[in-house]
Order: structure tokens, then C-alpha cells, then sequence
């Protein structure tokens, strides 16, 4: 068996290969048993004919092998002839040497919450905060008191003693940042929706950017020109971006390249807990070459106190998912050695506000 199969056979979620036309390629044994089909029977047929998602998947598989990007759809119905339907979440790209071949990748939401995604540790992320936030302001004062103590002692000390003085206010400093952060992500307003150019936010961020901690990135717009706008809080957003392009510069200390794709693709749609569905054709990647996000880490990555750097605070994602999630949207990441893809999709702004806006 050689690698590529070996890989195929031990994916641990239904996988299924789609071709050109919808034709059903192959089909590997966890798809078998979700779906209660064969492969035998699936073969060759086409794979809309034989299994029903509620989503315009034909449509998305479409672009994919134009922008060769890949899609997330969240909360997703999939259901057969020979079994109801499940919410789950759908991943799908185009396969590097056979761009029109689509693999799809079919994640029940009881086997992403078995992975960490579900809402146990989201809930228990957010009781952290919550203590946290109650404990930072009585940690602050006490510090600051520390800050100021070593600062006199160093007055009166060798230049080695004053190294561990040196010390104990940089780390008091640096405790203080990781608690106003905490503040931050706690204290966040709701957002002011109102029209907004997505691409004034991207420009905003991305000049930001170049000034202080990507000066030493290549930034690469590629823009849909033709996109309307969002219903957002500008500066809320800038921050999103900002928190990205800051995550994907420190990934590449050396330097490297950041390409900041929007698109319009309306196969995007997130289920509300009414079980209505929202729109959120409006797409943005920040894309990046660096080393990519842990293994071990990646599905909970938006999770506060989560973070793949040393000295990270984990907090610079959590507190990008907690404005998007404000916004109606979705965010969404796909990372491997060399290519790391944060994807934000959000909801276009009614037209009864751009026609008041204007």
C-alpha cells in the first residue's frame, strides 16, 4: 500500500473524492458507514443524486477548483435515502495534482465535539475568563506596588544585583499586559453595525501592519473589488484583522509572504439556534507560508488560553472568534507546514442600511 492510500484508509471521518460532473471517485470506509451506502454502490454515480446536504455544494465545488481555496460549512444537514439526517460540518478542497477531483470531508458534531470543539470546554473556557476577569483588577494593584519597590531597590544596588530587579519588572510588566488583555476580551462593547467597505478595513489593518510588526512580511493584496459591504463595528474589525496578520507575522520571524484574499461565495451558511439559516457569502483569507499551527492545538485554536507560541497568551484568537461570532459571522482556519488559511466569512450588510448610509 503506498502513502497516499495508506493515508486514505486511516482517515478517521467519512472522506469521499468527487470529480468532475458530481461523479462519486471513491469513497472510504467511514463514509461507507455514515452514509449506510457502499462504495460500490456510490461509484460513479452522481454524489448529489445520492446523498442530500443542505447546502449549494455544487456551487462551492465550482469555485474551489477556480480559487483553488478550500471551504468550511458549519451545521450542515446530511442525510441519505437510507438514513436521516445529521448536523454536521463540512471541509472541502481540491486535490493538488487533480484540481478538478474534490475531496470532502464530512465531520458529525458529535465527532467534533468528541475532538474538543464542542460546547464543554468552550463553557469552561469561558468560567476561566470569567474568574479572571474577576481577579485582575485586585492582582493590578498589588503588582504595580511590586513594580515600584524593585524599581527603588535598583536605585541603591550593584549593577549584578540589579539584573534580578531588572527582572522582576519585566515580568511584572509583562503579567499586567496578560491581565489587561483579560480585561479586554471581557469588557468587549457590542458591536455598532453599520455599512462597512470591507476592503477600507483590510487596507486600514494591512498599512497598521507594515509600520510596526509585519515590516518585515511581503503583503499580497488580492481583492474582489466588486464586493458590498458587511454590517460591522470598523474598528472591532480592523482589530480582527489586525490580531491576524499579527499571528501570521510572528509565525514568520524571518520573514515571508501574507496574501489577503477576499471573494463572494454563497455556500457559506450558519445555522441559528432557531434553526433558520444565515448567509455569510462574504470571504476573507489571510494567508500565510510559515511553519503552520500545532497538531495538537489546531481544533482548539479560538479557545482562550490556547496559543502555539512561547509566552503566548492565547488570547489573540479567542478574542478575534468573540468579535466575529458578535458580528453574525463565522471564522474559520486550515493549517499545514507551509500554508496556513484564516478564513472569516460574514453577512452583507441589508440594503435598506446602505441606502440610509448613503
Amino acid at each position: 500500500m503506498n502513502a497516499s492510500a495508506s493515508v486514505w484508509a486511516s482517515l478517521p471521518i467519512p472522506a469521499i473524492l468527487i470529480g468532475a460532473e458530481g461523479r462519486t471517485v471513491d469513497v472510504n470506509a467511514p463514509a461507507e458507514l455514515f452514509l449506510n451506502l457502499s462504495a460500490r454502490s456510490l461509484k460513479g454515480q452522481n454524489f448529489f443524486e445520492r446523498v442530500a446536504i443542505d447546502a449549494p455544494l455544487e456551487e462551492a465545488f465550482a469555485r474551489i477548483r477556480v480559487n483553488r481555496s478550500p471551504v468550511f460549512i458549519n451545521d450542515v444537514a446530511v442525510g441519505t435515502g437510507e438514513r436521516a439526517p445529521v448536523l454536521c460540518n463540512l471541509q472541502a478542497a481540491s486535490l493538488t495534482d487533480d484540481p478538478d477531483t474534490i475531496l470532502l470531508l464530512i465531520a458529525p458534531r458529535e465527532f467534533a465535539d468528541r475532538l474538543g470543539r464542542g460546547g464543554a470546554i468552550k463553557s469552561s473556557a469561558k468560567s476561566a475568563i470569567g474568574m479572571a476577569e474577576m481577579l485582575a483588577h485586585e492582582i493590578k494593584n498589588p503588582l504595580a506596588g511590586i513594580t515600584g519597590a524593585a524599581q527603588l531597590l535598583s536605585m541603591s544596588l550593584s549593577p549584578e544585583d540589579q539584573e534580578l530587579t531588572d527582572l522582576i519588572v519585566a515580568e511584572s510588566r509583562r503579567i499586567v499586559k496578560l491581565l489587561e488583555q483579560v480585561e479586554q476580551f471581557g469588557n468587549l462593547r457590542p458591536p455598532e453595525r453599520r455599512p462597512v467597505n470591507i476592503h477600507d478595513v483590510l487596507d486600514r489593518a494591512r498599512r497598521s501592519a507594515l509600520l510596526g510588526f509585519a515590516a518585515h512580511m511581503t503583503i499580497v493584496e488580492d481583492y474582489d473589488p466588486s464586493l458590498p459591504s458587511t454590517a460591522g463595528d470598523t474598528d472591532q474589525l480592523v482589530q480582527v484583522f489586525l490580531n491576524l496578520l499579527k499571528n501570521a507575522a510572528e509565525a514568520s520571524p524571518n520573514g515571508g509572504t501574507i496574501r489577503i484574499h477576499t471573494f463572494y461565495d454563497l455556500s457559506l451558511r450558519l445555522r441559528l439556534q432557531d434553526g433558520s439559516g444565515v448567509a455569510l457569502p462574504l470571504q476573507i483569507e489571510i494567508i500565510d507560508d510559515g511553519p503552520g499551527i500545532p497538531a495538537e492545538i489546531a481544533s482548539e485554536i479560538f479557545d482562550p488560553f490556547v496559543s502555539g507560541r512561547e509566552n503566548g497568551t492565547g488570547l489573540g484568537l479567542a478574542l478575534v472568534s468573540k468579535i466575529v461570532g458578535d458580528h453574525g459571522g463565522w471564522i474559520g482556519v486550515d493549517s499545514v507546514p507551509g500554508r496556513t488559511i484564516f478564513r472569516v466569512s460574514l453577512p452583507v450588510a441589508p440594503k435598506s442600511d446602505v441606502e440610509r448610509s448613503e
